[in-house]
């Protein structure tokens, strides 16, 4: 059975619903490894230094941010954290829309949202309620090192998280030359618009996603069973699988949580610690403040060490 990508809740209002972050995609794509066709043997990447050619261990690998031609700004995991939302393991819904207002290119990538045990009766609250409405609810949630924007709908008996793509990664249609102008300035006569209908109309039936297969797919994987029963060479993939555990729940009295949300205007779940939260985002930004001041001096020194190579 399919492990959890990580155990959180669920939030809307003052609610929250314990769930568990599952994937709802499978990949069936055929990976090739690429081997030396002398002795077909696997080839193997390694991570060289530019300048010395050696093999760079991962304990030494860092990562960097290249502000311009050759200068890099070296960051560690815990720059890479403090830039996330601190919610790591919510889905924090920020507003509801229309079901049919988000264009099909925001869509990217579709998770389950599982509820934990004993926390059914606030997911189905959410899922009826979105399924009433035709609304869908726009959440951020971090996974990983990144934030998110996602889609929260309904689906069958299932609440389904998708991922959604921020507007500065779309490019625009208007930047590409397309036929803008009324049907008729392209020759289009009202006939051929009718007949186009009826065309479609002829072809028009249910969706039916099991009649679809990736053919290309079906034909390649025969094309590999018939190589290997010649002179074919197999190997053998593992992969990581991620663990969690299921989050606990209380029982929670809904009708006392709605009013107070719908009363108070609340968007975002009630904080307890904010005022501690506040004091330790101060602190932080003290302590990120002195790293930087105490970092300004290497890194003069790590561009004029740059320019001497340079000049060498």
């Amino acid at each position: 059975m399919a492990r959890p990508i990580w155990t959180g809740t669920l939030s809307f209002g003052l609610l929250n619903v314990p769930i568990r972050l599952m994937t709802a995609e499978r990949r069936i794509d055929l990976h090739f490894r690429m081997l030396d066709q002398r002795s077909n043997t696997p080839i193997r990447y390694e991570r060289v230094n530019a300048e010395s050619g050696d093999e760079v261990p991962w304990k030494d690998v860092v990562k960097a941010f290249e502000y311009s031609k050759g200068n890099y700004v070296v960051l560690d995991e815990k720059d890479i954290r403090s830039a996330a939302s601190e919610s790591h393991e919510t889905v924090e819904i920020d507003t509801f829309v229309d079901a049919g207002s988000i264009a099909p290119t925001y869509f990217e990538k579709p998770y389950f949202l599982v509820p934990a045990k004993k926390a059914e009766k606030g997911y189905v609250l959410l899922r009826e309620t979105l399924k009433k409405t035709k609304r869908v609810g726009i959440a951020r949630v971090v996974i990983r090192t990144r934030e998110y924007l996602a889609a929260v709908m309904p689906q069958d008996d299932a609440l389904l998280m998708i991922l959604l793509r921020y507007p500065q990664e779309l490019v625009d249609a208007a930047d590409y030359a397309l036929p803008d102008k009324a049907a008729s300035s392209y020759r289009i006569t009202p006939r051929e618009l009718a007949m186009a209908g009826d065309l479609i109309e002829s072809m028009s039936g249910e969706w039916k996603p099991g009649d679809y297969r990736d053919e290309f797919r079906d034909k390649l994987r025969k094309v590999i069973e018939k190589r290997l029963k010649t002179k074919g060479v197999t190997t053998t993939v593992e992969e990581d699988e991620e663990h969690g555990e299921d989050a606990t729940t209380n029982v929670v009295d809904f009708m006392a949580l709605l009013k107070k949300s719908i009363d108070s205007k609340h968007r975002t779940p009630a904080k307890k610690a904010a005022g501690k939260k506040a004091a330790a985002k101060k602190s932080t930004a003290k302590k990120s403040a002195a790293k930087k001041s105490a970092r300004k001096t290497p890194a003069k020194k790590s561009a004029t060490r740059s320019k001497t190579r340079k000049a060498g």
